[in-house]
């Protein structure tokens, strides 16, 4: 298993699966109203390995109004074992099909529904990584 395919996994070991959140924690970074790097804790609702990952959230919530505001973005999974640096681009989805696909039980502690009007999805497409797995680094772009 090269690099990327073992980040893929542990990507999927820390994403949303059956509604339950089985991993460790992912930290968001978006750049603020006065141009600052800002990081939160966020959980990752589904995702495609390194490729992209989305997130729920509240639309008026900083994250996402962050992102409305400048797509650039970096997601970080980190543990002693590992380090994946993702940097991209970042857009605020609130189409209902989309809302539904990407939900999961766990949000509801925050939202009505899917259908709640203050309920978002921020899509992460991945520009470029830096991973480093079990004493292995690699850099590359998408």
């Amino acid at each position: 298993m090269n690099i990327i395919e073992k980040a893929n996994e542990i990507i999927k070991k820390n994403t949303v699966t059956n509604g339950t959140f089985n991993g460790e924690i992912c930290i968001i970074s978006l750049i603020d109203e006065k141009g600052f790097p800002t990081a939160s804790v966020i959980t990752p609702a589904k995702s495609d390995g390194i490729n992209w990952l989305t997130f729920g959230t509240l639309l008026n919530d900083n994250r996402a109004q962050r992102s409305l505001s400048n797509k650039r973005a970096s997601i970080c999974f980190s543990s002693e074992e590992y380090c994946i640096n993702l940097v991209g681009e970042i857009e605020v989805i609130t189409e209902a099909d989309v809302k539904q696909e990407m939900w999961y039980d766990g949000l509801s502690f925050h939202f009505s529904g899917p259908e709640d009007d203050n309920y978002c999805v921020l899509k992460f497409i991945t520009k470029r990584y830096k991973l480093f797995i079990g004493g292995e680094e690699e850099s590359g772009i998408m």
